[in-house]
């Protein structure tokens, strides 16, 4: 009578699970090495034998997540992998990434915040969480924003490709060394703040938010009273909001260059 075959032991199963562990830094090497990389470069990067990291090189180029070029003998990602990184890109929501930090950006400094994108009329409020106040300021959902006359519009303005705010920026009549020294200190310091440019009496602060290649997907704004909030942009509301930012800016797969 044949022995029945043991099932698979715990001891098994944690080697499997530490096998995919290891496939999944090396893929995370790969993209982060990308476009290419020398095996010794990989091995160096993920701190393993170049021996270990081959054999896991092999079996990811056999499923079609690594590939190895011919000519130099470098490795990168493959097909399978790219395929993977466009189904995560095409399932990220940037709505639904900022919902929850802009609702604790709100709550920690009880002004009013918003999210814009930039839209066919220009930077457009998508999403508004208010102060929970008797005063307030009131930003509407749909409304469209002044390219040069908010900050959030200037913050789109630094980092947008310049046709694609040149209409708006003859629109609004202002062309000059000055905004685009403007421009720069914005790119400078990852933010801007205005005192009464939009409405009087109403400060705002305002943030990129940028997505996996880098371009700006949307900016957060807090906005309100200058009796009651002071856009400061070395100011602990600053500090806030570039991290609400840089948090849905990860979310988003967001790498800022030189990490």
């Amino acid at each position: 009578m044949p022995t029945p075959t043991p099932p698979a032991t715990e001891s098994n199963n944690k080697q499997k699970v530490r096998s995919a562990e290891v496939g999944t830094d090396i893929l995370k090497a790969l993209a982060e090495l990308s476009p290419s990389t020398s095996l010794s470069r990989l091995a160096e990067h993920v701190q393993m034998p170049a021996s270990k990291v081959h054999r896991y090189l092999q079996a990811l180029i056999a499923s079609g997540f690594a590939e190895q070029n011919p000519a130099t003998n470098h490795y990168g990602l493959g097909r399978e992998a790219l395929r993977v990184g466009l189904a995560a890109l095409g399932s990220l929501d940037v709505l639904k990434l900022a919902a929850l930090p802009l609702s604790e950006l709100r709550d920690e400094l009880n002004q009013t915040c918003f999210l814009a994108v930039w839209g066919n009329r220009g930077a457009t409020v998508v999403q508004v969480e208010a102060a929970v106040r008797a005063v307030t300021v009131v930003t509407q959902v749909g409304s469209v924003l002044p390219l040069l006359g908010s900050s959030t519009g200037l913050v789109f303005g630094a980092y947008l490709p310049a046709r694609e705010t040149l209409d708006l920026m003859h629109a609004e009549g202002k062309a000059s060394q000055e905004l685009q020294a403007t421009f720069a200190a914005i790119r400078e310091n990852g933010l801007h703040h205005v005192h009464g440019l939009l409405l009087p009496g109403v400060d705002a602060l305002s943030a990129p938010v940028f997505d996996a290649l880098g371009r700006i997907s949307a900016v957060l704004t807090v906005v309100g009273p200058t009796s009651m909030f002071h856009a400061d942009e070395h100011g602990p509301a600053a500090q806030r909001l570039l991290a609400a930012s840089q948090a849905v800016s990860w979310r988003l797969g967001y790498q800022p260059s030189g990490t």
